[in-house]
């Protein structure tokens, strides 16, 4: 009884506080999305996190996007071109677009975005990839007529219009200057996207309607970018950050979409006939950090002995629920750069492990293993590291975090090993920079170490694929080698709709695409 009441009430909470809207207002279509918490601003790249870059991609586009490949294509540029030095970008702007207020698109527009990224009190997250400090520097932006810009670059570099197109950066979207008060302050995104944001209740929803003035690309979509013709009036994302209140309200049909489902999850929504479920690879990294510099942990050996405990097969399929493949590189099996030294099997061996405890000198202490059980399928990892690290004599207890703390010891470096989950990074080299570099100047890097920087530098100011590939394949050898993380797998991303629900697709990074998809009768 108590658990019908409590299901009961948490419907009841759900329908009645962030569902519910005048009958008026929604006599058209509308999308309801769950989000498993609130977005932190609307500000594009500025104050955000994963769900923040999602609702922003609907409101605002760059000039490039990824496509569902990770590969970057055209989105408010109708074509660009690189100068023979790789120095120089021309990006011819399209033509008719407007904005959500009814203003048009020029370069004007994109010089004054552009500005007020490379403003540092702004906070862009992605100023640093701009700026010279990590190597690339855009030297100036010009606009030579209305519809084109010109970016110049201090050096060529393979990365910047990955950067350029990055969810994380917001996508360098454009909007127009209306956005920001006459005081600076940020009031709202005013951009060209498919659609625009209508009202906010933090903690509860977000609501977007449709653009009418939007001017699609005729290319299919794919990512972020191809044709994004909205084909529902409205739009909105639920904050719903209990997962089974959100697996019940899509069953109950009060939502319409769960872009991530729990793994242990699956099963029963591909067995419902109400449901259709997606699943696509995923793009992402899960698996244990380690703190190189703790006085146990910085001796390689007793890295390679943990590593060598693991059998990795077995944890990955009792997380996953069977859902992914072992994957011990940061790079996912989906990359056009996984190569057959990423793809080195994990090697399970008991008594190799317990030789290199012994020669390490390994004293007994136990090893803190944080986790948290906000992400069940970590703290699962920090329960079956324990076991089997056990087996080759190493001791461990587990410190179970709210997520949010266990990210503020993550970026402050203050961890011995720490069961992690990295989000998606669509270029090789966005994915070892992620967790490698100075740990002096960013203590949540695991991986510092000055040859690595070096060769990673090298694929970022080079634009060969096939040098790429051989600099990435030196990194990897030497990564593991090394040891200052274990990669576990890369996943999948399961989506779940309901059955009257048309045109949705799981991606690989993540982001639940509102554009394209049609709601039909049943509702």
């Amino acid at each position: 009884m108590r658990r019908t009441t409590f299901a009961t009430a948490l419907r009841g909470l759900l329908v009645g506080a962030a569902l519910a809207a005048p009958a008026a207002a929604y006599a058209d279509t509308r999308l309801r999305i769950a989000l498993p918490s609130d977005i932190r601003s609307t500000d594009p790249g500025v104050n955000r996190d994963g769900n923040t870059d999602w609702v922003v991609s609907h409101i605002v586009e760059g000039l490039v996007g990824h496509r569902d490949d990770a590969s970057v294509a055209p989105m408010l540029a109708e074509s660009y071109t690189a100068s023979a030095d790789g120095k120089t970008y021309t990006f011819k702007l399209r033509s008719g677009i407007i904005f959500q207020n009814g203003k048009p698109l020029t370069s004007a527009d994109v010089l004054w975005t552009w500005n007020r990224y490379m403003d540092p009190k702004t906070s862009w997250r992605c100023f640093t990839e701009f700026d010279g400090s990590r190597g690339l520097k855009v030297d100036k932006v010009e606009a030579s007529d209305d519809l084109t810009v010109v970016f110049t670059l201090n050096q060529p570099n393979s990365l910047f219009l990955a950067n350029m197109a990055r969810p994380d950066c917001g996508q360098t979207g454009i909007y127009q200057k209306e956005s920001v008060g006459a005081d600076g302050k940020w009031i709202k995104p005013i951009g060209t996207g498919p659609f625009a944001l209508a009202k906010r209740e933090p903690g509860r929803f977000i609501d977007l309607d449709k653009f009418a003035g939007y001017k699609a690309r005729s290319e299919p979509k794919t990512g972020l970018v191809g044709d994004k013709t909205p084909q529902v009036d409205h739009v909105r994302f639920l904050v719903v950050p209990d997962s089974s209140a959100a697996k019940a309200g899509l069953l109950a049909g009060d939502i319409d979409v769960l872009f991530d489902v729990e793994n242990q999850d699956v099963a029963e929504m591909k067995a419902n006939p109400e449901v259709k479920v997606d699943e696509v690879p995923g793009f992402g990294i899960v698996g244990y950090l380690f703190q190189t510099k703790d006085p146990v942990l910085n001796d390689v050996r007793m890295r390679q002995a943990i590593k060598l405990s693991l059998d990795a097969p077995e944890v990955v399929d009792a997380v996953t629920v069977g859902l992914a493949k072992p994957n011990q590189s940061v790079i996912p099996p989906g990359s056009a750069f996984y190569s057959k030294v990423m793809a080195t099997p994990f090697e399970h061996n008991i008594e190799k492990a317990k030789q290199l405890v012994k020669q390490a000198g390994y004293d007994g202490k136990p090893i803190m293993i944080m986790a948290s059980k906000q992400q069940p399928q970590l703290f699962e990892m920090a329960v079956m590291a324990q076991a089997m690290m056990a087996q080759v004599g190493i001791k461990s207890d587990i410190e179970v975090l709210d997520w949010a703390t266990q990210l503020d010891r993550y970026n402050a470096g203050k961890f011995q090993m720490m069961a992690f989950s990295y989000s998606a990074r669509l270029d090789p080299s966005l994915s070892y920079d992620m967790m490698a570099g100075d740990k002096a100047e960013q203590p949540r890097k695991v991986w510092d170490n000055p040859e690595q920087r070096k060769l990673l530098a090298e694929t970022m100011a080079i634009t060969d694929d096939k040098k790429r590939q051989a600099l990435f394949d030196q990194i990897e050898t030497m990564f593991q080698k090394e040891v200052p993380m274990i990669p576990l797998y890369s996943g999948s991303r399961v989506g779940a709709v309901r059955k009257n629900v048309d045109g949705y697709a799981s991606w690989s990074v993540g982001s639940p695409r509102a554009w394209g998809v049609s709601v039909g009768s049943g509702k």
